[in-house]
């Protein structure tokens, strides 16, 4: 048995070096709408520590929210925190993780990170096996983050035989 009453994912939280430069990729880039700001949030207990396992003095200057697709929240974080890292994980790493986008037209998406300077990892790959039918690509966004193109539009093998 799971977690009692789990319905859907809600939103996914990421940490930036930049709000305005996350928001800009995510809003003329990306095309999220950009929703609503909070902070700042500080404590002189323990308070950030117990809640969010961070430094007990840490700081949360801002964080806003964005909608993407109209459907997921993205939840970005500025932090000010003693010893922080500022290297972003990669999907190696204990930790690492990307976001994965679905798009209708691959080539169409690519196309247009590459227009605004954006990193894109390598050329779109073809899945084998229970992902034959779809396509994906990695991309950067400006902070390092890794984030995932995927399309299937015919859909994908595993999947094929459920009703919709």
């Amino acid at each position: 048995m799971g977690l009692p009453g789990l319905q859907r994912l809600d939103h996914v939280g990421f940490t930036v070096p930049d709000l305005d430069e996350a928001q800009t990729f995510l809003v003329d880039v990306l095309g999220c709408e950009y929703l609503y700001s909070l902070g700042p949030f500080a404590d002189e207990g323990m308070w950030m520590a117990e809640h969010l396992n961070v430094h007990p003095r840490a700081k949360i200057p801002e964080n806003r929210f964005f909608r993407l697709g109209g459907q997921a929240i993205l939840e970005v974080f500025s932090y000010e925190a003693p010893g922080r890292r500022t290297e972003p994980p990669r999907n190696s790493d204990i930790g690492g993780h990307h976001i994965a986008l679905y798009v209708d037209d691959l080539d169409a998406a690519v196309a247009h990170l590459r227009s605004h300077g954006v990193t894109v990892l390598g050329d779109p790959t073809a899945s084998r096996g229970p992902h034959e039918g779809q396509r994906w690509v990695y991309f950067l966004a400006p902070w390092g983050m890794q984030f995932e193109l995927v399309s299937y539009p015919h859909g994908r093998a595993y999947f094929r035989g459920e009703s919709s």
